[in-house]
């Protein structure tokens, strides 16, 4: 066995051993993500990473992951969404969105997948989930464009703005949304910032949306669409929303459920609303289970929703939410934040932003799952800013999100894996569209999100804020 590096105990050292493991694992992609993410638990056990008290291991922290609240928050989220596609609603809403923009032109059907993406945001939680409801309805539109080097070009707009870029900028607004916005959330919770909730949420994020119309610019001069056009395609859209007929029954009560679940949503603890109960995110979240699979609800069996639904992400969301807790219980948290912050020492509030930022984007060049960077990220950025004289959540927020916006290659996220399986564009199209939107991204960051942290109450080089909610 190694003696325990410099600063860690044996303890540190174990849970360490474990983070580099579910590391290489979700690198190499040698084992699913999802079994990955549950043995994570399996490893603390087994190897006692954590101490143990009158011969029993501390269970509580083992599987902190799958007792958080936002877990079953998310497992609602999932199975609204396997039933939303077993009974045809996201492709109605899709549909019909699109046909009220009359997307004729390439411009306009981008801005008609924004609005797509942003409604889908709010019954579908994950990035990769949302860009394979979309994929049928983009290649549609895609086959709508003939083969000449201009059509091929805003194929190219079409898919990378819509799956990639809109799934991603869409899901940073809305906490359920994005899953690591879930891992962010869990970890202020266990460190005293509490009553962050939904609303609260979307108020802090919404400036995000803005940066869809950098991209979408940076996209249309790039691949030069200003003045394609897309022969029949409003008519198109709008007879396949025809074909699809009236609403019918099981969709009206599905969105009468998703809409009871917002309503107990934003009038939870906390709300600036109206607080009509103080009931978690993850009890809201099984009572929707609850009424979603009442008898005579919903005409999909049990056995087709549980194929639809994503298993493999929850175990991973899971997992990796065990593994930030166990990092900071372990202290490898914070021994990483003490090596990284020699790194920075001595830089102010930006160009320390800038150097994190730089950094995330260097080490997700390896990496295809965003919640599995953000949970080993998280806990060491939470621990450093106090050494900075930084603002923990805002710190934290600035330099994980950013995470999310790895366009370097397609392999780095899931929804643009899916993108790329449309066969539109290649990995060298991907990039030289992809690093200016990096910059983009990494700018918005300190020039518009950190500035309007401070308006809030969160001022990143203010660690002594009170904290606003």
């Amino acid at each position: 066995m190694l003696e325990p590096f410099p600063g860690l105990t044996p303890d540190g050292m174990a849970v360490l051993g474990i983070v580099v493991w579910a590391s290489i694992m979700w690198v190499s992609e040698a084992m699913p993500a999802g079994i990955t993410g549950i043995s994570i638990p399996t490893m603390l056990l087994i190897t006692r990473a954590l101490p143990w008290t009158n011969g029993k291991p501390p269970m509580a922290v083992i599987f902190a992951g799958f007792t958080n609240h936002v877990i079953w928050l998310c497992l609602f989220a999932f199975m609204v969404a396997a039933v939303m596609q077993l009974i045809g609603l996201d492709r109605r809403i899709a549909l019909g969105i699109l046909a009220r923009f009359k997307a004729s032109s390439v411009g306009r059907v981008i801005w008609g997948m924004f609005f797509v993406n942003i409604i889908l945001g709010f019954l579908v939680p994950a990035a990769n989930a949302r860009a394979a409801t979309l994929l049928p309805v983009v290649q549609g539109i895609c086959n709508l464009l003939g083969d000449t080097p201009e059509d091929r070009a805003a194929k190219k707009a079409i898919v990378i703005q819509s799956l990639v870029y809109g799934s991603m900028i869409c899901g940073m607004f809305i906490m359920t949304a994005h899953l690591p916005n879930m891992i962010l959330v869990g970890i202020f919770e266990k460190n005293g910032y509490q009553d962050l909730n939904f609303l609260n949420w979307m108020l802090l994020q919404f400036p995000y949306l803005g940066m869809f119309a950098l991209t979408s610019f940076w996209i249309k001069y790039h691949f030069k669409t200003a003045k394609v056009s897309i022969a029949g395609g409003a008519a198109t859209l709008e007879k396949s929303y025809r074909d699809l007929g009236p609403m019918t029954a099981p969709e009206k009560v599905l969105l009468g459920i998703f809409l009871l679940v917002g309503f107990m949503f934003v009038t939870g603890k906390g709300s600036f609303i109206c607080e009509l109960h103080r009931q978690p995110l993850g009890v809201i979240g099984l009572l929707g289970m609850l009424l979603l699979f009442a008898p005579g609800i919903m005409p999909c069996s049990w056995r087709a929703v549980q194929q639809k639904t994503i298993w493999g992400t929850f175990l991973l969301l899971g997992g990796a939410m065990t593994m930030t807790t166990a990092m900071t219980q372990a202290g490898v948290a914070q021994w990483l934040a003490d090596h990284i912050h020699a790194m920075v020492v001595g830089l102010n509030w930006w160009q320390t932003l800038l150097v994190m930022m730089a950094g995330t984007h260097v080490i997700r060049l390896g990496m295809l799952s965003n919640v599995a960077a953000v949970a080993m990220l998280a806990p060491v950025v939470f621990a450093m800013a106090p050494k900075l004289g930084l603002h923990p959540v805002a710190f934290t927020m600035l330099v994980c999100d950013t995470d999310t916006f790895a366009y370097l290659l397609p392999t780095q996220i899931t929804a643009a894996v899916i993108a790329h399986s449309t066969e539109t564009f290649s990995t060298a199209d991907y990039a030289k569209a992809g690093w200016v939107a990096v910059l983009i991204a990494i700018a918005y960051g300190v020039c518009v999100m950190a500035p309007w942290y401070a308006l809030l109450g969160l001022p990143v080089w203010n660690p002594s804020a009170p904290w606003p909610f």
